[in-house]
């Protein structure tokens, strides 16, 4: 077992961090004051990803349900801090949240996931823990470390994030992202949102995830009935080209509960379920490419850091 590297990492506080509330992704979280938080690197040589964040959100700009910049630091990226903490943690100890609320933050997550494919970003990496919950309880969504295309397609900012394994779209190349690669990742949140836990329950996470990928491929999705059931599915298979598309299925059940209609017969509010082979086209700055012809043909690794220093 010679070639296994062991690298130890050991907690730091900046100045100005009181105390780390929370780690991920090669960074911790600190606490810097009541509204502020402090995301700073494991290492230096880590620091590289925290850059590609910030300009990353310096594209985004504000948004209600983006988690805002408050600026650069040579140590770390300051950033709004949300109160309620993450989405995973908060449905893990409030099992009784309630029907509207849920569907809110599937409506609130695809408004920000609408927003960010506006401005040329795709997540690469939605799940439960990176969508925020504020005083208000509202959602917004959080660690850019995904990548910004410019208007012809070419990626000028790349954190190489990658899905989790039960929110990843089995693709090649493997590390390949597209809008519908968001939008199946956000399928997955949908279910845990309504559901509160994740998909294959009986799976984990590491241990089982070539099954988790088989199931995936076969088209072994879940079937557990809620009401976001059939747009996680539609999600799931590619049926979608857009997130505003999601969008507009996601208000046409809340209106039809809103109107007193039985929450699990909704489905005929829904869009339409096109041919797959007539699928309308994804946004154009990414058209084409999850269509593995048209990808082209270069060896691996088929993404690279871009856009820190």
């Amino acid at each position: 077992m010679s070639h296994i590297t062991h690298v130890e990492i050991h907690q730091y506080l900046p100045q100005g961090v009181k105390w780390i509330i929370a780690h991920g992704g090669g960074c911790w979280i600190g606490q810097v004051d009541e509204t502020t938080v402090l995301k700073y690197p494991h290492t230096h040589e880590e620091m590289k990803w925290v850059q590609i964040e910030a300009k990353i959100l310096s594209v985004l700009g504000r948004h209600p349900r983006i988690v805002q910049s408050k600026g650069i630091r040579n140590d770390g990226l300051l950033l709004e801090f949300a109160p309620n903490g993450n989405l995973h943690d908060y449905l893990t100890a409030h099992s009784e949240a309630s029907l509207e609320r849920r569907l809110s933050w599937c409506i609130q997550a695809t408004e920000a996931v609408a927003y960010i494919h506006s401005k040329r970003v795709l997540h690469c990496d939605l799940r439960h823990d990176n969508f925020l919950l504020d005083a208000n309880l509202d959602l917004k969504l959080a660690d850019f470390q995904g990548q910004h295309f410019s208007t012809d397609g070419e990626i000028l900012l790349d954190g190489l994030s990658l899905e989790s394994t039960k929110a990843y779209l089995p693709r090649k190349p493997a590390d390949h992202a597209s809008i519908r690669t968001d939008l199946f990742a956000l399928g997955s949140a949908f279910y845990f949102i309504m559901m509160g836990h994740e998909v294959f329950s009986d799976l984990d996470n590491s241990k089982d995830e070539d099954e988790i990928e088989r199931r995936f491929r076969a088209g072994e999705f879940p079937t557990d009935p809620h009401v976001c059931a059939i747009i996680a599915e539609k999600c799931w298979k590619q049926l979608y080209s857009s997130a505003r598309q999601v969008l507009t299925d996601l208000e046409a059940v809340r209106d039809a509960i809103a109107r007193g209609e039985t929450p699990y017969s909704v489905a005929k509010y829904l869009v339409p379920v096109p041919d797959k082979d007539v699928l309308a086209p994804a946004t154009s700055w990414l058209s084409g490419l999850c269509d593995e012809r048209q990808m082209p043909k270069v060896p691996p690794p088929y993404r690279q850091l871009i856009g820190f220093g």
